[in-house]
């Protein structure tokens, strides 16, 4: 069957990566019971890994990848859990590396490249069974653009990719994020579709919001066909850009705190970003205004002992109001012991 490779009790498994963030072979079947041998061969210009997974575990894998921030590069962007069956360290262009692990109860085991950006779309399937295997062309457990490729010979390669007409080769389901490279940001940036038009861009390395716009999310098309260190384009227009830094400060509205990114969360697909100001927790979650007019920005506290001030800009022309206290002068005070204020930014 075209794009499928079958083996036996003990086998060995050579797996490309080719440009457009694609695996060569996008499924494989063995039997229950064998020693299983993938070879990673990166043919690419940018870096990638290969993780094998638990059934039903690519996106969560994903998920935890992308939450090991600044440490992910050390630990080759692989979580620490039992979903991981077994990975690669991450690949320059023109490395390879082999793996060797087990696989016994029959099931369907994702391979994914978590490098972050890349697991939405960069994966494929080892088939753990001694059935057929379901056709290609409705495999769901294959990304829909090796779907959709043009059927060929025997072999998995020189398949032609059918056209896609959106920069992002897959269907969109909003909200979405990405870890990428972003203008105008540390190099741990996040953006966020809160919905097909309305985006905005979170600074993870340095906690606090970037920028926001309209029109529509992101192209990631250079990033992923170059080396992985070209930006990714803004698609819309921005509204609101940060003119003041870290918003918040502690005990006067000038005294700038320690800040200390710990992570995200998501509820409904929105993420909610949790760091440290000195000893007090944040947990900051964004959200669409009604009538997509702006954003709401809801604040979390937890041992606030002292005041907290709201720094914005006055003349971005955003309207500014905040569920506790008001703005003067671009100052919003938040009192002792609050435990969570809202404040919506109004285009």
């Amino acid at each position: 069957m075209a794009g499928t490779v079958s083996a036996q009790q003990d086998t060995t498994i050579v797996i490309k990566v080719l440009g457009g963030l694609q695996f060569d072979l996008p499924r494989f079947s063995v039997r229950p019971n064998t020693r299983v041998t993938i070879t990673l061969d990166n043919h690419d210009d940018m870096a990638h890994n290969l993780v094998v997974t638990q059934p039903d575990s690519r996106l969560k894998v994903v998920d935890l990848a992308l939450k090991l921030a600044d440490k992910g590069a050390k630990m080759d962007y692989v979580p620490t859990t039992p979903l991981v069956i077994a990975n690669t360290r991450i690949l320059e262009p023109g490395k390879m590396e082999s793996i060797t692990f087990m696989v016994g109860k029959e099931g369907v085991y994702p391979y994914v490249c978590t490098y972050p950006g890349h697991g939405y779309i960069m994966y494929g399937a080892m088939y753990v069974t001694t059935k057929p295997l379901p056709p290609l062309e409705k495999d769901l457990n294959v990304p829909e653009a090796q779907r959709l490729k043009t059927a060929m010979p025997a072999g998995h390669a020189g398949h032609q990719m059918a056209a896609v007409p959106s920069p992002h080769p897959y269907p969109l389901r909003y909200p979405m994020y990405y870890r990428t490279f972003m203008p105008d940001c540390s190099p741990a940036a996040i953006a966020v579709a809160l919905s097909e038009t309305e985006s905005y861009c979170f600074d993870a390395g340095k906690c606090y919001l970037r920028y926001a716009w309209s029109g529509g999310f992101v192209d990631n098309t250079d990033h992923w066909k170059g080396n992985g260190s070209k930006l990714t384009k803004i698609v819309g227009e921005v509204y609101w850009r940060d003119k003041t830094g870290f918003p918040l400060r502690i005990n006067t509205p000038d005294t700038l705190p320690q800040v200390d990114f710990k992570g995200y969360s998501f509820s409904n697909r929105i993420p909610t970003f949790r760091y440290l100001i000195n000893d007090i927790e944040v947990k900051e979650t964004l959200k669409l205004l009604p009538d997509n007019e702006g954003l709401s920005r809801t604040l979390a506290f937890r041992n606030n002992t002292k005041p907290v001030f709201f720094v914005v800009k006055t003349d971005d022309g955003i309207t500014y109001r905040s569920s506790a206290g008001e703005f003067k002068d671009g100052i919003l005070k938040i009192p002792a012991g609050t435990q969570r204020v809202t404040i919506t930014m109004k285009k």
